[in-house]
């Protein structure tokens, strides 16, 4: 049997939603191993001056817990 766990990453970009999501991954993946699936929960944007100025994701990362 496995047991997964599941933490919640908030990560941006200046590209897109898609880079965003990357950033959480790689970032995570620097201090957790196992990573078995990343759910986007949630994304905006920031505005400024009539542009988007920076894309946010709120993940849930999953990952298998070595016994």
């Amino acid at each position: 049997m496995s047991i997964l766990k599941v933490i919640e990453i908030l990560a941006n970009s200046n590209k897109s939603w898609e880079d965003a999501t990357k950033k959480a991954v790689k970032e995570a993946a620097a201090t957790v191993k196992n990573i078995k699936s990343v759910y986007v929960k949630e994304h905006s944007a920031t505005v400024k001056n009539g542009d988007i100025d920076e894309y946010r994701v709120n993940v849930k990362i999953t990952f298998e817990v070595n016994h």
